[in-house]
């Protein structure tokens, strides 16, 4: 049985020609009579949300709150967050792949947890943007829309921001190895990821490893099996359970039984 029948959620893809821009579109709607609130687990990932409707409302770990008129970006996301959709209320999310946020914006915003996209541009095009979209019924209209707004902003990515995105895990060191290939500095390399990308090679690294743990306890539970949690110990390679366990602290700040035990409230934009 559904927890919250009257939510509607659901995932957009995207073209082949923004596969390197946007993994998907995130889309949510409440047409119930009271408000509902999710857990929304980290991404590494920017994303750009527009909300329809009643304003939606943000809470940080810290507490802090944040409504959300019209449009709000953030990231990239590193832990886990709240958002409350009151009756009446929709969104829209988009979801930056890799660098693609930088490549349109020519900036990432690590001063504030969110803000409005105007301020990124210093004017007031995002703004218009969501007046445009409020005039589409569906979300599939809003979305196609957003990719024609965003076709001559956008710019292409260069070697060394082709061979970040493709790094694979069981490299010792992707950074020595892309700086000899582009023949550039290893502190180059590890610049531009952080300027660009928003987060180092080994935060992606240990993200991908709690993600990982993530998709094996969601498998696991769709199968109506008990988790072993030992077997994704060693698949995930954590030394132990303690590793695991903060992990999961320092990602969702909850431990992994706790997870498990609250996952219908969790929303995972990563699972298929």
């Amino acid at each position: 049985m559904e927890l919250h029948p009257e939510y509607k959620e659901y995932r957009i893809s995207v073209p082949q020609e923004f596969e390197n821009v946007f993994t998907h579109f995130y889309c949510a709607e409440n047409t119930s009579e009271t408000s509902i609130t999710k857990t929304l687990l980290p991404t590494y990932q920017t994303i750009l949300l527009f909300c329809f409707g009643e304003s939606a409302v943000i809470s940080s770990r810290e507490n802090t709150m944040i409504r959300v008129d019209k449009c709000m970006v953030s990231g990239p996301v590193r832990q886990a967050f709240e958002y409350t959709l009151p009756t009446g209320c929709s969104i829209l999310v988009a979801n930056f792949k890799d660098d693609a946020f930088y490549r349109f914006f020519g900036k990432i915003s690590f001063e504030k947890p969110a803000r409005h996209p105007d301020e990124l541009l210093e004017e007031n095009c995002f703004t218009d943007l969501w007046y445009q979209l409020t005039s589409f019924n569906s979300p599939n209209e809003k979305v196609n829309h957003i990719l024609e707004f965003c076709k001559p902003y956008l710019r292409n990515q260069d070697l060394t921001s082709q061979l970040l995105s493709s790094f694979e895990n069981h490299l010792l060191n992707p950074v020595k190895a892309i700086a000899e290939q582009t023949q550039q500095t290893e502190r180059n390399i590890q610049r531009k990821q952080k300027e660009q990308f928003g987060y180092s090679l080994k935060e992606l690294t240990r993200y991908n490893r709690f993600l990982k743990a993530i998709q094996l306890i969601e498998k696991e539970t769709e199968k109506q099996n008990q988790v072993k949690w030992f077997t994704i110990i060693d698949e995930c390679g954590y030394y132990d359970q303690s590793q695991l366990i903060h992990d999961f602290k320092h990602f969702i700040n909850i431990s992994p039984a706790q997870y498990l035990k609250f996952q219908q409230e969790i929303c995972n934009p990563k699972s298929e």
